[in-house]
């Protein structure tokens, strides 16, 4: 959560006893903004004392035990190839997700907020001031690495590239290890953990109740920013040294770079919506937590899958 810099401020929440509350919901209380009253904070607080300690000490986001393993880098090309297939299918499935979320915003400012993610996931680089040299960009298409893209800005604007589609920098990886375009990505490949995982996320995170689509947003945010992009990436870089091959990186870095964004912005937008809507704060850490058993789910298939394969190997 930010801090407030301005002195006033701080005095103001010493005052009051807002403290965790983050900058932008601390001004508006300041000015007297409607719906941003001092009584409606510290309830807001109690509230976020029940998500830390009922939603966010999910197991998804404190304990996952598959990327706890893969991180140590001992996976061989055929756990490597299983978990390939199945994050391909989460990937390509989320794309419905997110159309769903997209259709059943209840606003223009969410139905945008949406489409920015639809339209990066597909192709769409960001338009920033801090984007890559005009020459990396227009070399995107030859070179097709992420680390040339931005991770932040907006799609409007925005060059769309084949190859600047996620699933397409998951392809690049499974390239490297013979399988094939027909062989990630497909419903027909997932495991039963992975089709709940990517049905849950249509249920839930596109869902047409908001209350549901909201809470299921702020968990999927929280899981993606708790660190397993990271864990990921340590496993793969160990692995290419351990086999002496060159997969590459940039589409988990990328990501890894994206969440640690997303994670400043997603207190902000709770608070928002804590302010300026009517919450039912059990269904909300219901349906978090709802979420958040699909996104084990999913783990828990492929550290079932990495258990059979010592069995057989």
């Amino acid at each position: 959560m930010s801090v407030p810099a301005n002195r006033q401020l701080q005095q103001f929440v010493r005052q009051h006893h807002l403290e965790g509350l983050t900058s932008p919901s601390l001004e508006l209380i300041l000015k007297g903004q409607t719906d941003y009253t001092v009584e409606k904070a510290s309830r807001f607080l109690n509230f976020q004392n029940r998500i830390s300690h009922e939603l966010l000490k999910h197991r998804a986001i404190t304990r996952n035990e598959y990327t706890a393993w893969f991180k140590k880098g001992e996976q061989n090309i055929e756990h490597l190839k299983k978990f390939i297939v199945q994050f391909s299918i989460f990937s390509n499935q989320f794309l419905i997700a997110q159309l769903l979320k997209t259709i059943n915003a209840d606003s223009i400012e969410g139905m945008r907020a949406s489409k920015e993610i639809l339209a990066n996931e597909i192709g769409v680089v960001f338009n920033s001031s801090k984007n890559a040299k005009r020459s990396d960009i227009k070399n995107f298409d030859q070179e097709g690495d992420p680390q040339l893209v931005a991770t932040e800005g907006t799609v409007e604007g925005g060059i769309f590239h084949f190859r600047a589609a996620h699933f397409e920098w998951l392809l690049r990886i499974s390239s490297k290890l013979g399988l094939g375009f027909n062989d990630v990505g497909k419903r027909k490949h997932g495991t039963a953990a992975t089709l709940f995982f990517c049905d849950e996320l249509a249920r839930l995170y596109g869902s047409e109740v908001y209350q549901a689509s909201q809470a299921a947003s702020y968990a999927v945010e929280n899981w993606a920013a708790a660190g397993f992009w990271d864990e990921l990436i340590e496993g793969l870089t160990k692995f290419n040294i351990r086999h002496h091959m060159d997969l590459p990186l940039a589409f988990l870095t990328w990501h890894s770079r994206l969440e640690a964004q997303h994670a400043r912005h997603t207190q902000e937008e709770l608070e928002e919506l804590y302010f300026t809507r009517s919450i039912r704060e059990d269904d909300f850490i219901t349906y978090g937590n709802q979420m958040l058993d699909g996104v084990a789910a999913f783990w828990d298939g492929l550290n079932n899958q990495r258990k059979q394969l010592v069995v057989f190997n």
